[in-house]
C-alpha cells in the first residue's frame, strides 16, 4: 500500500450462477466467500482473541441477475477469484480530510444489560437512532445531524455456525455526519463500527459534502 493510502475499496459482483454454485443462502455463507478472497494473515490465537481481520463489507443486494458486495480492507483481495468479479481501488488519505460526509451504514444495534451482562438488541427506530447518535461522538469520532437521520430497513439476520443458531438484529441508517475526532473517525472508517463486523455490519459508506458557502 502506498504511503498516502489508508485502505483498499473493492466491489465483488456475483452472478446468479455464481450464487448458486457458491451456495450463498445466508450471511455465514457470504462471510466465507468474502473472507476467502483475502490472504488469511491471522494466527489461530489471534482469531481466538478476536484480533481484527482487516476486512469490513456490506451486502448491497441487487437484482435477479447480479449481487454486489462492497468491501474495505487493509490488503488487496484476489483479483481473479474463481467465481464472480472483483474490482479494487486505493482509498487515499485525502478522502478522509473532509469535515462533513453523507453516510450509510448497516449496524447490529445492541447494548449490554447491566444486570445480566448480555448484549440485547436496541428496539424501534427511535431507540436505534438515539443509540446511534449517542455512540457516534463517544466511540466513532463523529457527530450526526439529527435533522436528516433516517433509519431504513430493520430486520433480523439468522444463520447456523458450528451447529449453533446465531441471530443479529440489523438496521440501516443514512444521514450526514461531521468529523469531531479525525484519528478516531479514520479508525471507524478503516475498521468499521459496532458489533458483527465479520458478518457484514459496520462498513461506513461515506461521500464528502462540500462546505457551506
Amino acid at each position: 500500500m502506498s504511503e498516502d493510502a489508508v485502505a483498499y475499496a473493492s466491489v465483488l459482483r456475483l452472478s446468479r450462477a455464481d450464487m448458486n454454485i457458491l451456495g450463498i443462502k445466508d450471511a455465514y455463507a457470504l462471510h466465507k466467500v468474502v473472507y476467502g478472497l483475502f490472504e488469511d494473515i491471522r494466527s489461530e490465537n489471534e482469531k481466538q482473541a478476536s484480533t481484527r481481520s482487516g476486512i469490513v463489507y456490506a451486502d448491497k443486494g441487487g437484482d435477479f441477475n447480479m449481487r454486489q458486495i462492497l468491501m474495505l480492507s487493509n490488503r488487496k483481495p484476489h483479483q481473479t477469484p474463481q467465481f464472480g468479479e472483483v474490482h479494487t481501488r486505493i482509498v487515499h488519505s485525502d478522502f478522509l480530510k473532509h469535515e462533513r460526509y453523507a453516510f450509510e451504514v448497516t449496524l447490529n444495534p445492541g447494548r449490554r444489560d447491566k444486570q445480566t451482562g448480555k448484549v440485547v438488541p436496541v428496539r424501534g427506530r427511535e431507540g436505534i437512532e438515539q443509540w446511534f447518535k449517542a455512540h457516534a461522538p463517544q466511540s466513532w469520532g463523529f457527530g450526526v445531524n439529527p435533522q436528516n437521520l433516517q433509519t431504513g430497513q430493520i430486520s433480523v439476520q439468522t444463520f447456523e455456525k458450528s451447529g449453533r443458531a446465531v441471530t443479529h438484529s440489523s438496521a440501516t441508517l443514512k444521514g450526514e455526519l461531521t468529523v469531531i475526532d479525525k484519528d478516531r473517525f479514520t479508525r471507524s472508517f478503516t475498521q468499521g463500527i459496532g458489533r458483527g463486523r465479520a458478518f457484514g455490519f459496520g462498513l461506513l459508506q461515506i461521500v464528502p459534502l462540500a462546505a457551506a458557502i
